[in-house]
């Protein structure tokens, strides 16, 4: 059992380790820094028809200098009634924290998927917030940064997963599925992109010490993205999530660019987390009603567009889940 995490624990002084994902939002916008991108979906070695059973525990890879398997040693969950649309999620050196965050969206985390991936459970797990502090276990948290970024993501995925079977009670059936799908290709008169310029850090973007930002990184609000040193297969990730449906990078292109796409998003376009987006948060501006779809935006700003295909994507169907025990 993973217990609640006691006052007074003391913060890691050490820099920041950017671990699975580290997410902040302001004010509808999201600043996202990856020491490592995701894989856009999560591939699973069952064929199409085959189900199995799963806790949120069990770690999809091995670890070669930690066990393959970890649970955070405290942790503290308490609902967020703020009615914000900020939210942020991120590790530091022996500690993961997180605001404003679903049930659904720390099982994208946890497994390594996108929304549209997560079907079943009540309709609260996706809007019902909350606020975690959880603290790692010494040994883990003082060799966790030797790691390499693989290893290192598996395993706080790992740690997430033990926190979900814990303290929701999170039980998932695991299978594939053939769904519905885009391939991200070049258009027709070839790509309009802006190779990355590692000197440049967007405004707000958080830093290292040497100025230069955390890797890559990404803004996106809804109908806009700024991107830093992204490959397109982290934009095909994004994509995915915006569209609802999964998005293949089939480009051929392997360099690192910066990115500007401005859209008009429809009806049911979702944001980063938490699906539909509806009115701007916080009084900010909403989309040009006269601007392109992101289909037309992609084409004519990137030189990028989208084909529908179909491809097999792992699926997760939450079985079980209940609400944390009050701290």
């Amino acid at each position: 059992m993973i217990p609640n995490l006691e006052d007074g624990c003391s913060s890691a002084k050490r820099r920041m380790r950017l671990a699975a994902i580290n997410v902040a939002a302001v004010t509808g916008l999201m600043v996202f820094a990856f020491f490592g991108s995701t894989r856009a979906v999560a591939q699973s070695p069952q064929t199409a028809e085959g189900q199995s059973p799963v806790t949120a525990g069990a770690p999809s890879a091995p670890m070669s200098t930690l066990p393959t398997s970890a649970s955070f040693e405290v942790a503290s969950i308490k609902p967020n009634h703020s009615g914000e649309m900020r939210f942020f999620v991120g590790w530091q050196p022996g500690r993961f924290n997180a605001t404003g965050m679903t049930v659904k969206f720390l099982i994208t985390l946890a497994y390594d998927v996108k929304d549209f991936q997560v079907s079943g459970g009540p309709s609260w797990v996706n809007s019902e917030r909350y606020d975690i502090d959880a603290k790692e276990p010494d040994s883990i948290a003082q060799e966790m940064d030797k790691l390499p970024r693989e290893q290192r993501q598996q395993l706080a995925r790992s740690m997430l997963q033990s926190l979900l079977a814990d303290r929701f009670q999170l039980k998932l059936t695991r299978g594939t599925k053939e769904l519905p799908a885009y391939a991200l290709v070049v258009a027709k008169n070839g790509p309009k992109l802006q190779e990355a310029k590692p000197v440049d850090t967007p405004p707000d973007a958080p830093s290292g010490p040497n100025g230069h930002p955390r890797g890559p990184m990404m803004r996106i609000g809804r109908g806009e993205l700024n991107a830093q040193g992204v490959g397109l297969g982290f934009l095909a990730s994004v994509l995915s999530q915006q569209l609802g449906r999964q998005v293949l990078d089939q480009t051929g292109l392997k360099g690192n660019y910066d990115l500007t796409l401005k859209w008009t998003p429809e009806q049911g376009e979702g944001m980063m987390m938490g699906g539909p987006g509806g009115p701007p948060p916080d009084g900010a501006p909403p989309p040009d009603a006269s601007g392109p779809s992101i289909f037309t935006a992609l084409q004519e700003q990137l030189g990028l567009r989208l084909e529908a295909t179909k491809a097999p994507a792992e699926a997760l169907t939450i079985d079980h889940v209940e609400r944390p025990s009050e701290n």
